[in-house]
């Protein structure tokens, strides 16, 4: 899946580890997926499809989609898992069933130059690319290793949740450029105003 912090010029990011979780980024510092054109971004971005692949067919239904499939992941991700929560167990049969359609279908093909490049069978539709993301979200959910690593990001006001795979596990914030970032920012501050004091 790609990666980075950032794609222009809608500023979305794919640095949680999972592409369910950088779905659940779309919604931080404000909406993220609010037309077809940044939907389209993300889709390309989080790599559910070859970066030329035409996604002509978004429009706004696939947008109240993806916005119904990240609102599941959130309950299901944030907090841990419990048999008897209605809201939980509402979450996880949704994102069940969006999880049983089929994915897009890929294919390795010769491109111009003599390299095998991935393509899409065929243009993908809403509920293709929607079970890709529930089935991230299913595999996540089932991984005990996986689901330990699940953080939130620690940065003041950030609901940014990711997972964990540094050594140690001792990864504080979704981004050590923007989010832990601004707490050293912040406590070389703290610690001058400090010393001015």
């Amino acid at each position: 899946m790609a990666s980075g912090t950032a794609t222009s010029p809608y500023e979305l990011r794919f640095d949680s580890g999972r592409i369910c979780l950088d779905l659940l980024a779309t919604t931080h510092p404000e909406e993220r997926i609010g037309s077809a054109a940044p939907l389209r971004a993300w889709i390309t971005g989080s790599g559910l499809v070859p970066a030329d692949t035409p996604l002509t067919s978004a429009d706004s239904s696939w947008i109240v989609g993806f916005r119904e499939l990240r609102h599941h992941i959130g309950q299901l991700v944030r907090g841990e898992p419990d048999r008897d929560s209605e809201p939980f167990g509402a979450a996880l049969a949704r994102v069940n069933e969006l999880a049983r359609a089929a994915p897009p279908v890929p294919s390795a093909v010769w491109d111009d130059d003599g390299s095998l490049v991935r393509v899409l069978r065929s243009p993908p539709t809403c509920s293709a690319l929607l079970a890709a993301v529930a089935r991230d979200t299913v595999e996540l959910l089932t991984d005990p290793a996986a689901r330990a690593s699940i953080r939130q990001c620690e940065g003041d006001n950030c609901p940014i949740v990711y997972l964990d795979t540094s050594r140690g596990r001792r990864r504080r914030w979704c981004s050590s450029e923007v989010c832990g970032n601004r707490e050293r920012v912040a406590r070389h501050r703290r610690r001058a105003a400090l010393a001015r004091a």
